[in-house]
C-alpha cells in the first residue's frame, strides 16, 4: 500500500480486489484497511466470489472513482490475470499485483515474496528432517524475501511517472 502510494502520490481512494471465499483473505483485506488507515486512504471493498462477479467488481472501481487497484492473492485471479491486466491498461489504472506474472504479462506493479527463496527455504526444512527432525519440532516461518517489480512500459502506457525514489527500491523494473 505504502509504495503505490509514493507512486501515485495524489492517491485518495483505492479499490481492492478479494475473494471472501479464500481462506486468509479476510484476514488480509483487514490487513489492507490498517495499512489504508495510516495512508489516510479510502478503500473501496471488491469481494469477488467467483470469475463472473469479476467484471462488475471491476468496472465498479471506475464508478467509484478509485485512483488505484490492489488485488489481494487468491488462486481465482490467476486464471482471470489477463483480464485484470487488461481492465487496468484500459482503464489507466495503477494496479499492484500480488504476484510478479502480473507484471510480466503486462501490469504496473508487484510486491510479493520471492518464490525461488521460499522454495531454498524449504530444501532446508526437507533436508532437517531427512536427518531425524521431527516435523513438529520445527518453527513455521513466513516469506523472508520479498520482490518489488515495476513494469515502466506500463506506466507510461498509463500516463504515471514513477518517482526516482520508488524506482530506486526496485528489485526488477522492466523497460
Amino acid at each position: 500500500m505504502e509504495l503505490l502510494k509514493e507512486a501515485v502520490p495524489k492517491l485518495t481512494r483505492v479499490a481492492v480486489l478479494w475473494s471472501p471465499a479464500e481462506p486468509g483473505n479476510a484476514r488480509n483485506f483487514k490487513e489492507t484497511e490498517v495499512a489504508a488507515q495510516s495512508l489516510r486512504l479510502k478503500l473501496l471493498s471488491l469481494g469477488v466470489r467467483t470469475p463472473d462477479e469479476l467484471d462488475n467488481a471491476l468496472q465498479s472501481s471506475i464508478k467509484d472513482r478509485a485512483g488505484a487497484l490492489i488485488i489481494i492473492r487468491s488462486p481465482a485471479y490467476t486464471s482471470t490475470g489477463e483480464r485484470i491486466v487488461d481492465f487496468a491498461a484500459k482503464n489507466r489504472l495503477p494496479t499492484m499485483f500480488p504476484e510478479k506474472f502480473f507484471v510480466e504479462a503486462g501490469g504496473l506493479m508487484s510486491y510479493a515474496p520471492n518464490i525461488a527463496d521460499n522454495f531454498r527455504r524449504a530444501a532446508t526444512y526437507v533436508d532437517k528432517i531427512l536427518k531425524g527432525a521431527k516435523p513438529a519440532d520445527l518453527p513455521v516461518e513466513r516469506p523472508m524475501k520479498f520482490e518489488f517489480i515495476i513494469n515502466l512500459k506500463t506506466a507510461k502506457q498509463i500516463g504515471l511517472p514513477i518517482p526516482p525514489n520508488v524506482l530506486a527500491r526496485a528489485d526488477k523494473v522492466i523497460r
